[in-house]
């Protein structure tokens, strides 16, 4: 399988979801049920401020990130995405059309989540973002990576892009937890491991 070098482009998405509302079947796949229960399981704070998630997608990991923060911020390159995640309700949570890392959102955020994101993006702008992440990371906040292992003609793999991220922010977020590593790779990083802290559940 040829890899692209570059970053997928936000067309490639707007095409999916116009010819599928849910194109990798977020809604009803069990695996991707599996997959957010497991995600949520890896937070390690009971509740959060302020999240930012990236690719949001149709929001469906959004609604449960949600339930755990007092606000969240949603972007993804699709506005036809965005249209019908902004239809699910999710009082609060805010919806931005735009690409990462040219779109980045403003603010501070104490979690920030990686969902099926980083092997879209070439290594130089996953490093551009990288460092985006950590600029608007919060002390003591954390991030979250998520990562189908499967080969792709993506620019990266999984296994390649959150090894790449890690090195990026490891100065500043030396805690590395590997949650899962089978099938998709899960991946919590914070200043200090939350039992250290005395957070998570």
């Amino acid at each position: 399988m040829s890899r692209k070098t570059d970053t997928i482009q936000p067309d490639y998405f707007e095409d999916k979801y116009q010819s599928d509302i849910d194109p990798w079947q977020f809604r009803t796949s069990a695996y991707e049920r599996e997959k957010y229960a497991t995600t949520i399981g890896a937070l390690g704070q009971k509740r959060y401020a302020k999240a930012l998630e990236i690719g949001c997608s149709i929001g469906v990991l959004t609604g449960l990130l949600a339930k755990r923060c007092d606000a969240v911020v949603a972007i993804d390159a699709s506005p036809t995405a965005i249209a019908a995640a902004r239809q699910a309700g999710i009082e609060n949570a805010s919806f931005l059309t735009g690409t990462v890392p040219q779109d980045f959102p403003a603010g501070r955020f104490d979690l920030i989540v990686l969902s099926e994101v980083l092997y879209y993006f070439a290594a130089p702008d996953l490093a551009r973002l990288a460092s985006l992440c950590m600029t608007a990371l919060q002390p003591g906040g954390e991030i979250i990576l998520c990562h189908w292992l499967g080969e792709t003609d993506y620019p990266l793999t999984g296994q390649a892009a959150s090894d790449l991220f890690a090195q990026a922010v490891n100065v500043r977020l030396p805690a590395r937890a590997l949650l899962r590593d089978e099938v998709y790779r899960l991946e919590r990083f914070s200043q200090t491991p939350p039992a250290a802290a005395g957070a998570g559940e």
